[in-house]
Protein backbone atom coordinates (compact mmCIF):
# COMPACT_ATOMS: atom_id res chain seq x y z
CA UNK A 1 0.00 0.00 0.00
CA UNK A 2 2.88 2.38 0.85
CA UNK A 3 4.30 1.94 -2.65
CA UNK A 4 0.96 2.80 -4.23
CA UNK A 5 0.67 5.98 -2.12
CA UNK A 6 4.19 7.12 -3.07
CA UNK A 7 3.46 6.40 -6.74
CA UNK A 8 0.29 8.49 -6.51
CA UNK A 9 2.27 11.37 -4.96
CA UNK A 10 4.79 11.12 -7.78
CA UNK A 11 1.96 11.21 -10.30
CA UNK A 12 0.60 14.37 -8.69
CA UNK A 13 4.05 15.99 -8.92
CA UNK A 14 4.27 14.90 -12.58
CA UNK A 15 0.97 16.72 -13.31
CA UNK A 16 2.08 19.86 -11.45
CA UNK A 17 5.44 19.94 -13.21
CA UNK A 18 3.80 19.58 -16.63
CA UNK A 19 1.48 22.50 -15.83
CA UNK A 20 4.45 24.61 -14.65
CA UNK A 21 6.43 23.78 -17.79
CA UNK A 22 3.51 24.85 -20.03
CA UNK A 23 2.98 28.05 -18.04
CA UNK A 24 6.64 29.00 -18.29
CA UNK A 25 6.15 30.12 -21.89
CA UNK A 26 4.46 33.29 -20.64
CA UNK A 27 7.61 34.54 -18.88
CA UNK A 28 8.98 37.70 -20.51
CA UNK A 29 12.29 37.95 -22.36
CA UNK A 30 14.13 39.36 -19.33
CA UNK A 31 13.87 35.95 -17.59
CA UNK A 32 14.59 33.79 -20.66
CA UNK A 33 17.82 32.44 -19.17
CA UNK A 34 16.14 31.40 -15.93
CA UNK A 35 13.25 29.91 -17.91
CA UNK A 36 15.62 27.82 -20.01
CA UNK A 37 17.36 26.48 -16.91
CA UNK A 38 14.05 25.68 -15.25
CA UNK A 39 12.62 24.00 -18.34
CA UNK A 40 15.68 21.76 -18.68
CA UNK A 41 15.34 20.82 -15.04
CA UNK A 42 11.64 20.02 -15.45
CA UNK A 43 12.24 17.84 -18.51
CA UNK A 44 14.87 15.84 -16.64
CA UNK A 45 12.63 15.45 -13.60
CA UNK A 46 9.61 14.41 -15.71
CA UNK A 47 11.73 11.83 -17.51
CA UNK A 48 12.94 10.57 -14.14
CA UNK A 49 9.36 10.22 -12.93
CA UNK A 50 8.26 8.42 -16.09
CA UNK A 51 11.02 5.86 -15.81
CA UNK A 52 10.99 5.29 -12.07
CA UNK A 53 10.73 1.82 -10.60
CA UNK A 54 7.06 1.28 -9.56
CA UNK A 55 8.27 -0.83 -6.64
CA UNK A 56 10.71 1.91 -5.53
CA UNK A 57 9.19 5.25 -6.59
CA UNK A 58 10.79 8.64 -6.01
CA UNK A 59 10.45 9.93 -2.50
CA UNK A 60 8.07 12.89 -2.25
CA UNK A 61 10.47 14.80 0.03
CA UNK A 62 13.35 14.27 -2.41
CA UNK A 63 11.32 15.71 -5.30
CA UNK A 64 10.31 18.71 -3.18
CA UNK A 65 13.98 19.31 -2.29
CA UNK A 66 14.96 19.25 -5.96
CA UNK A 67 12.25 21.76 -6.84
CA UNK A 68 13.38 24.05 -4.02
CA UNK A 69 16.94 23.89 -5.31
CA UNK A 70 16.01 24.85 -8.87
CA UNK A 71 13.83 27.67 -7.56
CA UNK A 72 16.88 28.97 -5.70
CA UNK A 73 18.99 28.79 -8.87
CA UNK A 74 16.42 30.56 -11.05
CA UNK A 75 15.92 33.14 -8.32
CA UNK A 76 19.64 33.91 -8.39
CA UNK A 77 19.50 34.18 -12.19
CA UNK A 78 16.69 36.74 -11.97
CA UNK A 79 18.53 38.65 -9.25
CA UNK A 80 21.68 38.77 -11.38
CA UNK A 81 19.66 40.07 -14.34
CA UNK A 82 18.13 42.79 -12.15
CA UNK A 83 21.52 43.80 -10.76
CA UNK A 84 22.99 43.96 -14.27
CA UNK A 85 20.17 46.27 -15.35
CA UNK A 86 20.74 48.51 -12.34
CA UNK A 87 24.50 48.55 -13.01
CA UNK A 88 23.95 49.55 -16.64
CA UNK A 89 21.66 52.36 -15.53
CA UNK A 90 24.23 53.51 -12.98
CA UNK A 91 27.01 53.47 -15.58
CA UNK A 92 24.92 55.54 -17.99
CA UNK A 93 24.23 58.10 -15.27
CA UNK A 94 27.90 58.15 -14.29
CA UNK A 95 28.90 58.73 -17.93
CA UNK A 96 26.59 61.75 -18.17
CA UNK A 97 27.94 63.22 -14.94
CA UNK A 98 31.57 62.60 -15.94
CA UNK A 99 31.02 64.13 -19.40
CA UNK A 100 29.80 67.30 -17.70
CA UNK A 101 33.23 67.69 -16.06
CA UNK A 102 35.15 68.15 -19.33
CA UNK A 103 36.92 71.50 -19.19
CA UNK A 104 36.45 71.84 -15.44
CA UNK A 105 39.04 71.60 -12.66
CA UNK A 106 38.79 68.78 -10.13
CA UNK A 107 40.60 67.93 -6.93
CA UNK A 108 42.05 64.41 -6.67
CA UNK A 109 44.63 62.61 -4.53
CA UNK A 110 48.17 63.79 -5.30
CA UNK A 111 50.85 66.21 -4.15
CA UNK A 112 51.67 68.06 -7.38
CA UNK A 113 51.45 71.83 -7.40
CA UNK A 114 51.68 73.75 -10.70
CA UNK A 115 52.72 77.41 -10.41
CA UNK A 116 51.64 79.62 -13.31
CA UNK A 117 51.12 83.39 -13.48
CA UNK A 118 52.04 83.73 -9.81
CA UNK A 119 49.36 81.35 -8.57
CA UNK A 120 49.02 77.69 -7.63
CA UNK A 121 46.10 75.85 -6.07
CA UNK A 122 46.21 72.67 -4.04
CA UNK A 123 44.01 70.91 -1.52
CA UNK A 124 43.98 68.90 1.68
CA UNK A 125 41.65 66.20 2.99
CA UNK A 126 41.66 65.88 6.78
CA UNK A 127 40.49 62.68 8.46
CA UNK A 128 39.48 64.71 11.50
CA UNK A 129 39.34 68.25 12.83
CA UNK A 130 42.76 69.85 13.41
CA UNK A 131 43.94 72.67 15.67
CA UNK A 132 46.85 73.40 13.34
CA UNK A 133 47.59 72.61 9.70
CA UNK A 134 51.03 73.32 8.23
CA UNK A 135 51.74 73.43 4.50
CA UNK A 136 55.25 72.86 3.11
CA UNK A 137 56.01 73.51 -0.57
CA UNK A 138 59.01 71.82 -2.16
CA UNK A 139 60.87 72.31 -5.45
CA UNK A 140 61.95 69.55 -7.86
CA UNK A 141 65.07 68.89 -5.79
CA UNK A 142 63.04 68.43 -2.60
CA UNK A 143 64.18 71.76 -1.12
CA UNK A 144 61.68 73.73 0.96
CA UNK A 145 60.47 76.78 -0.98
CA UNK A 146 57.84 78.00 1.44
CA UNK A 147 56.12 76.95 4.66
CA UNK A 148 52.85 78.42 5.84
CA UNK A 149 50.30 77.85 8.57
CA UNK A 150 46.76 77.17 7.34
CA UNK A 151 45.28 77.49 10.82
CA UNK A 152 42.58 75.32 12.43
CA UNK A 153 40.42 73.30 10.06
CA UNK A 154 37.39 71.04 10.26
CA UNK A 155 37.43 67.46 8.99
CA UNK A 156 37.02 67.08 5.23
CA UNK A 157 38.58 68.62 2.15
CA UNK A 158 39.49 72.24 1.45
CA UNK A 159 41.56 74.16 -1.09
CA UNK A 160 44.48 76.57 -0.56
CA UNK A 161 46.23 79.17 -2.73
CA UNK A 162 49.96 79.82 -3.11
CA UNK A 163 51.00 83.20 -4.49
CA UNK A 164 54.38 81.87 -5.67
CA UNK A 165 56.41 83.65 -3.01
CA UNK A 166 59.23 81.88 -1.17
CA UNK A 167 60.04 82.11 2.54
CA UNK A 168 62.53 84.88 1.71
CA UNK A 169 59.87 86.92 -0.11
CA UNK A 170 61.24 86.36 -3.60
CA UNK A 171 59.10 85.08 -6.48
CA UNK A 172 59.52 81.41 -7.31
CA UNK A 173 59.83 80.56 -11.01
CA UNK A 174 56.79 79.09 -12.75
CA UNK A 175 56.82 75.32 -12.96
CA UNK A 176 55.94 72.16 -11.12
CA UNK A 177 56.31 71.80 -7.37
CA UNK A 178 55.16 69.35 -4.72
CA UNK A 179 53.79 69.85 -1.23
CA UNK A 180 53.11 68.04 2.01
CA UNK A 181 50.75 68.72 4.87
CA UNK A 182 51.05 68.13 8.61
CA UNK A 183 48.03 68.43 10.89
CA UNK A 184 47.68 68.03 14.67
CA UNK A 185 44.91 68.18 17.24
CA UNK A 186 45.67 68.36 20.95
CA UNK A 187 49.24 67.28 20.29
CA UNK A 188 48.18 64.23 18.28
CA UNK A 189 48.72 63.87 14.54
CA UNK A 190 45.69 64.00 12.26
CA UNK A 191 45.79 62.08 8.98
CA UNK A 192 46.07 64.58 6.13
CA UNK A 193 45.90 63.61 2.44
CA UNK A 194 47.39 65.92 -0.20
CA UNK A 195 45.07 66.80 -3.07
CA UNK A 196 46.17 68.16 -6.44
CA UNK A 197 44.20 70.12 -9.02
CA UNK A 198 43.74 68.90 -12.58
CA UNK A 199 41.68 70.01 -15.57
CA UNK A 200 39.51 67.34 -17.20
CA UNK A 201 40.31 67.09 -20.90
CA UNK A 202 38.54 63.84 -21.81
CA UNK A 203 36.39 60.97 -20.56
CA UNK A 204 37.76 57.44 -20.93
CA UNK A 205 35.80 54.21 -20.35
CA UNK A 206 37.91 51.59 -18.57
CA UNK A 207 37.24 48.07 -17.33
CA UNK A 208 36.36 49.28 -13.84
CA UNK A 209 34.30 52.27 -14.98
CA UNK A 210 34.87 55.75 -16.33
CA UNK A 211 38.13 57.63 -15.90
CA UNK A 212 38.93 61.31 -16.28
CA UNK A 213 41.93 62.36 -18.37
CA UNK A 214 43.84 65.08 -16.53
CA UNK A 215 46.56 65.77 -19.07
CA UNK A 216 50.05 65.54 -17.58
CA UNK A 217 48.62 64.18 -14.34
CA UNK A 218 47.32 61.06 -16.07
CA UNK A 219 43.96 59.43 -15.54
CA UNK A 220 41.89 59.11 -12.41
CA UNK A 221 38.74 57.14 -11.64
CA UNK A 222 35.58 59.23 -11.66
CA UNK A 223 34.68 58.18 -8.10
CA UNK A 224 38.09 59.40 -6.84
CA UNK A 225 37.21 63.06 -7.42
CA UNK A 226 37.18 64.81 -4.03
CA UNK A 227 35.92 68.19 -5.18
CA UNK A 228 34.88 70.02 -8.34
CA UNK A 229 36.18 73.59 -8.58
Amino acid sequence: MAAVQSSTAASDIFTALNAQAKGSSTVDDATSTSEAVQNRFLKLLVTQLKNQDPLNPLDNAAVTTQISQINTVTGIEKLNATLETLLNTYNEGQAMQAAGLIGKSVMVAGSKLALADGEAIGGVNLAGAADSVKLTILDAAGKVVQSQALGAREAGSFAFDWDGKTDTGSIAPAGNYTFKVDAVRGGEKVAAEALQIGTVSALVKGKAGFQLELGGQGRVDFDKVEQIL
